[in-house]
């Protein structure tokens, strides 16, 4: 359906699609990804409205299935005096891993957090003081760690490229009978091993007890949230594109150039092509009038 004079705008998520890959470059089409768009500091203002949604989100969804009559241990979220609460352990301090840290604290858990930078990981202890613990990514202390808890949160990022792989299926097998892990890096590929995308209409299934919510859009579900947030974002954009022409549009801006992924057949995101093996070339050499 598209065409080569067509501009295709939207969350693309490549990496581990490599037949939209191959139909895309096959339509000849400009296409440009929300999630590799940048902005100063390395920030993905396409991609932050959707992680905060599905941040947030991740916490009901696991609060929800951590209930007996879904599957669950029978843990309530926050616990009662004299009852302790569900520890969860979230896996990336990105957008979505700080937008389910807020919630969790909320909620009153009990909460660690894992990532490999060092100053997110100060600034969190420094908000939220003793009641997260932060923990630098390592995979002995992420295992440990989740052999203990009732709820994984997989919030892990490379921009533009597959997630990793940070917990194995041997480690699934040595959590709770009953647990929760949600997979928010599943438009990604996501970073558990057992993972595979889900819908909505049949959001988890169970693997060697445990409960997996991998929906691949979870933001769907509070559609006119995610409409308003994902509009405010992308409206800049859009206005550049509708005044100046895609070309100058992209050859002005560095941050939208950055979101080109597919442009005349070519592919030009790093990321994809390295995880799929394919050849690409660098936006800026083919951005020629």
């Amino acid at each position: 359906m598209l065409r080569e004079d067509q501009i295709l705008f939207t969350y693309l998520h490549l990496a581990p699609d490599p037949e939209q890959t191959k139909a895309l470059m096959q339509s000849g089409a400009t296409c440009i990804a929300y999630e590799t768009v940048t902005a100063l500091n390395g920030v993905l203002p396409l991609l932050a409205p959707m992680s905060e949604v599905a941040g947030r989100m991740s916490i009901q969804a696991a609060a929800s299935h951590l209930e007996k009559t879904n599957g669950g241990m029978g843990i309530l979220m926050a616990g009662v005096p004299g009852v302790s609460p569900a520890k969860i352990v979230i896996l990336g301090a990105g957008v979505v891993g700080r937008n389910a840290l807020q919630m969790a604290v909320g909620m009153g858990a009990d909460i660690c957090i894992f990532d490999r930078d060092i100053e997110r990981l100060r600034q969190i202890d420094m908000f939220y003081g003793n009641r997260v613990r932060t923990f630098y990514s390592d995979s002995l202390l992420i295992e440990q760690e989740i052999c203990e808890a009732d709820v994984v949160i997989g919030a892990v990022l490379l921009p533009g490229a597959a997630a990793p792989k940070l917990v194995s299926h041997d480690m699934i097998k040595k959590m709770k009978p009953g647990s929760v892990v949600v997979d928010v890096a599943i438009d990604q590929g996501g970073c558990f091993e057992t993972s595979k995308p889900t819908t909505h209409a049949d959001p988890t299934y169970v693997v060697d007890g445990v409960i997996h919510y991998c929906v691949a859009n979870m933001p769907g579900a509070v559609a006119r949230t995610s409409t308003f947030a994902l509009t405010n974002a992308t409206y800049p954009f859009v206005e550049a594109l509708a005044n100046r022409g895609v070309m100058k549009a992209l050859s002005i801006d560095h941050h939208l150039r950055n979101g080109l992924s597919v442009h005349k057949g070519v592919l030009t995101s790093e990321p994809v092509g390295k995880a799929q093996g394919l050849n690409f070339a660098s936006a800026e050499e083919l951005l020629v009038e």
